[in-house]
């Protein structure tokens, strides 16, 4: 291991620019969506009422004809052998967290044994990939292997081209035998639909003319960048995504001198070329820059309605993955990949768009429309504190856990961030005086603050919050940069979704029982402003202050995942998914099971891993060395040299024993630990087992590890032998 890695740390500072490959950036209005199969391209293979049907569908989310169908595949399979596919996949999200594809050729043998290209409305819509190795929660048996995958045709299909060939992508959903959804995709698509529904019912309160509203998100992608080889050198980082073994480097983000500096040339090519095949793609990447910690690296594309931001995101993983080993690269998207520098996240910059144009989260300049931003606004706000556990629990992982609240990112108290001046505006909204009786529009607003419209930059960002207000967008925070962004939006978008329609069912009632409907609406809004206060913070959310506040104010600090996951099966949650149709109680229970099981395998791998390094390298290190030490002393003895001559020899050695048979003695409580955890039968307790028990025994074997390496920096001879030998840099 130790000649491996020193050769690979050779490598590494050997490689060339871009390993001698030229990269530079092309066009991109000469690339964008070249391997989308857009609208506006299908225009140009479907005839004028396909076209016009399909559009329709796109539009209003409605059910497509298996006719139209055919004729659509018919398009697809002629565009895309027109640019080199030769197979097709249905490309679906299931519940790993990753995506998943099988391929199948364009190509059959006809009746008369010839080769025939063949691709059918059938096979567009619908197949049937095997569904019995996928996480189900308990929804099929595991001699039920059958599963579907549906057609999304609101997200454009694609060709993804590899060293390989290239392959047609079908953006999909991915469901039971019985119909319960097994993916991220189908509940998302559930959450946008009925948050559409409630928005656009409550934008008519302002505006008869919109029929609807889009969710809107953009994802900005943190990574880091290790070299290839380096990467290869660690078995930790291969198998965990992070480094369980190793201290802090003399020189880390101390001198914060590595946010937006300038971006070193080979990692920028390596930028380049991911932007150009994102933009084939259509992912539309606009930024690029040096993230905080050494080695991190951020992207961020424009935003874009939430499904197709999503399906984007997730195809911009699997992109990095693919061009970073063309640059021999490898990308980590793991939360924290290295212990005592910043972690990763992902953040979702989330929005409402009408039909019309109009951004609900962007204040107008008159005072109806100052009114509809705020209800909006404030409606966003209570649906947050109503549901924060919930939100909570959407970003809960055993990586995020690593993240979260480590002052670095936001904690795990959600709050939600407004600037001043807003808070000021809703204090006084709050506080106005109006009259019962209104005569005109002009009477209404008399003491309550017009809203000046909002620079992008009129309230500072908060970096400690994990729920802030950012011009015209709410940015969530918290999401770990590995996590599939559909699960928070999915959340994100029920709750809203939820908390409109309550909101119009008081305001309907006010109207009804003869309230002017404007002064109906501020009621409301007035009345949430005041209940939903406590979820409002403007301060360091970092801060051990803040935790004490955060509890007096009644608000949940739930920093382990399996306590977090809980809120999924509360009786709350349930009803407000079957309410919205977005999870049966069954689907909700069985991804409350696949979470729990997701954060002790990934505990359970680390603890492997830690077992079998400390086993069948550290110790045998120390071993070895320890010999090497004795034979020194042998040696001097027999030459009659006193013993204060090897004394120094034989206290290293009594140092390294003790810390290498602590370490045994702990890897073998961690494995007892675990395998008591393993025959706990209930999952959730199975998770608290690992997350509690299990656990610390990680830091308590480090502790001793640091031990030996600390011996090695305190004693500069003779010991280049043993930090060779010893996995810990």
């Amino acid at each position: 291991m130790s000649s491996l890695r020193f050769k690979a740390a050779e490598s590494a500072v050997s490689r060339p620019l871009g390993d001698g490959k030229k990269v530079q950036s092309l066009k991109a209005t000469e690339i964008y969506g070249k391997n989308v199969f857009s609208i506006a391209k299908m225009k140009d293979y479907l005839s004028k009422n396909t076209y016009k049907e399909l559009a329709q569908v796109v539009e209003e989310g409605s059910q497509i004809s298996r006719d139209i169908a055919d004729h659509i595949a018919q398009a697809m399979k002629t565009w895309a052998i027109e640019n080199g596919a030769t197979h097709y996949t249905h490309w679906f999200q299931p519940l790993t967290g990753s995506t998943a594809e099988k391929h199948d050729a364009f190509f059959e043998p006809d009746e008369n044994g010839a080769a025939i290209e063949k691709f059918t409305g059938d096979a567009l819509a619908q197949q049937e990939p095997d569904a019995s190795s996928f996480p189900n929660g308990g929804i099929r048996n595991t001699f039920e292997a059958r599963g579907y995958t549906a057609w999304d045709p609101s997200s454009p299909a694609f060709i993804f081209e590899t060293v390989a060939g290239k392959t047609l992508c079908i953006p999909t959903v991915f469901v039971s035998y019985t119909g319960e959804s097994l993916d991220y995709k189908a509940p998302l698509l559930k959450a946008v639909a009925a948050v559409d529904k409630a928005a656009t019912d409550v934008v008519q309160l302002f505006d008869k003319s919109v029929s609807k509203v889009n969710a809107s998100l953009g994802i900005e992608q943190e990574y880091f960048l290790v070299d290839l080889s380096l990467f290869h050198g660690r078995p930790d980082l291969q198998l965990t995504g992070r480094t369980l073994f190793g201290h802090m480097a003399a020189k880390g983000q101390q001198l914060e001198d590595h946010y937006f500096g300038a971006i070193p040339e080979r990692v920028l090519a390596y930028m380049v070329d991911l932007e150009n095949e994102a933009l084939k793609l259509g992912i539309p990447l606009k930024t690029r820059h040096n993230e905080v910690a050494p080695s991190q690296f951020e992207c961020a594309p424009m935003y874009e309605e939430i499904n197709l931001a999503i399906d984007h995101n997730q195809l911009l993983m699997n992109l990095m993955e693919q061009v970073a080993v063309r640059h021999n690269f490898k990308v980590l998207l793991h939360e924290k990949p290295y212990s005592g520098v910043n972690g990763s996240g992902k953040h979702n910059n989330w929005s409402l768009i009408t039909n019309t144009g109009v951004n609900l989260l962007s204040p107008g300049k008159t005072p109806k429309n100052n009114l509809m931003f705020i209800t909006f606004f404030v409606n966003t706000i209570r649906a947050v504190y109503q549901y924060a556990d919930l939100l909570r629990a959407s970003i809960a992982s055993h990586s995020n856990d690593h993240r979260l609240g480590a002052n670095e990112a936001p904690p795990a108290i959600i709050s939600i961030f407004l600037g001043s001046q807003l808070d000021e505006i809703l204090e006084e909204v709050e506080s106005a005086r109006v009259a019962k009786k209104v005569k005109n529009d002009t009477n209404l607003w008399h003491g309550i603050p017009k809203i000046p419209e909002l620079k992008m930059d009129s309230t500072d960002r908060n970096r400690t919050s994990p729920f802030a207000f950012t011009g015209n967008k709410f940015e969530f925070r918290a999401v770990g940069s590995s996590a599939n962004s559909a699960l928070p939006m999915t959340i994100l978008n029920a709750i809203v979704a939820a908390q409109l329609i309550d909101f119009k069912v008081e305001v309907d009632k006010q109207i009804k029982k003869g309230t002017k409907k404007d002064l109906a609406i501020l009621n409301v809004v007035r009345k949430y402003i005041k209940e939903s206060k406590a979820i409002r913070f403007e301060g360091n959310g970092y801060s051990d202050e803040w935790a004490a506040e955060a509890e007096t104010r009644g608000l949940s600090n739930i920093k382990s995942t399996p306590k977090a996951l809980d809120v999924y099966v509360k009786e709350e949650s349930l009803e407000l998914f079957e309410k919205l149709g977005i999870y049966s109680k069954r689907e909700s229970e069985a991804r409350h099971e696949i979470l729990l099981e997701n954060f002790y395998k990934k505990l359970q791998i680390e603890a492997r891993v830690i077992g079998e390094v400390v086993t069948s390298q550290i110790v045998p290190a120390c071993i070895i060395y320890q010999n090497e030490l004795i034979e020194n002393v042998k040696g001097l003895k027999d030459l009659g040299l006193p013993k204060e001559s090897y004394s120094s020899q034989l206290n290293l050695v009594e140092r390294i024993s003790k810390h290498t048979n602590l370490i045994l003695e702990k890897a073998e409580e961690m494995r007892q630990s675990r395998k008591t955890a393993n025959n706990i039968e209930e999952v959730r307790e199975r998770a608290i087992a690992y997350d509690e028990v299990v656990k610390p025994y990680f830091d308590e074997i480090r502790y001793h590890v640091n031990k030996l390496e600390k011996i090695v920096d305190d004693n500069k001879w003779p010991l280049p032998k043993l930090r060779e030998l010893l996995f810990l840099r």
